[in-house]
């Protein structure tokens, strides 16, 4: 059987800078076994074996602990660094390129891509740097599935139907432009991605 031990660095760090929990999955994955804490059972050895361990954490730093060695070297370790900035506009340039299908759109509204993908980018890489978490704000983490947030909510009114939405969108009751129809629901839906996270101003 296969353990997936989710967020492994999650553990608070005691006064003698050691994670228990972590001691316990060691000792498990040393010795093939635990000892029982139980009343009854206490220091009864339980063994468990055919068990391979798989084990996932955010980088150290801005609040988030590291692993001790001794567990650590029990794993073989693969570091996944956030895609350089130019692999990102690749990868939704290349998606909203597609959407943004000549057929259906016009020249002016084509031409907010390069905009859109600039400006989501541009606030997540501002967001991510400067909001770092913290024990009081543990959750602030903002990684590359906030950037698909931002342009799946824009893909989903750009494909199929809703394109249509766009192109009326001066016989709307507030009659805006295509453009700032797109800047809007750009706004819409960072907003829903980062904003709602915050827990002040």
């Amino acid at each position: 059987m296969t353990i997936f031990l989710d967020d492994v660095s999650m553990p608070l760090i005691n006064s003698w800078g050691d994670q228990e929990t972590l001691e316990i999955v060691r000792q498990l994955v040393e010795q093939k076994g635990i000892y029982f804490l139980l009343k009854d059972d206490i220091g009864n050895f339980k063994i468990i074996e055919n068990l391979q361990y798989l084990a996932a954490m955010n980088h150290p730093g801005g609040g988030r602990n590291d692993i001790p060695p001794r567990f650590k070297r029990h794993f073989f370790n693969m570091n996944m660094t956030t895609p350089s900035q130019r692999s990102v506009e690749n990868i939704y340039g290349a998606i909203l390129t597609h959407l943004f299908n000549p057929k259906k759109y016009s020249g002016n509204i084509i031409a907010m891509r390069p905009f859109l993908i600039d400006a989501t980018i541009g606030i997540w890489d501002a967001v991510r740097r400067r909001l770092l978490p913290t024990p009081t704000k543990f959750h602030y983490s903002f990684n590359i599935r906030d950037l698909a947030r931002i342009f799946g909510g824009i893909c989903r009114v750009v494909q199929q139907h809703q394109y249509k939405v766009i192109q009326t969108s001066t016989q709307m009751r507030e009659k805006v432009s295509p453009e700032l129809f797109l800047i809007i629901l750009w706004r819409h839906e960072s907003a829903r991605t980062f904003v709602d996270k915050l827990i002040n101003n």
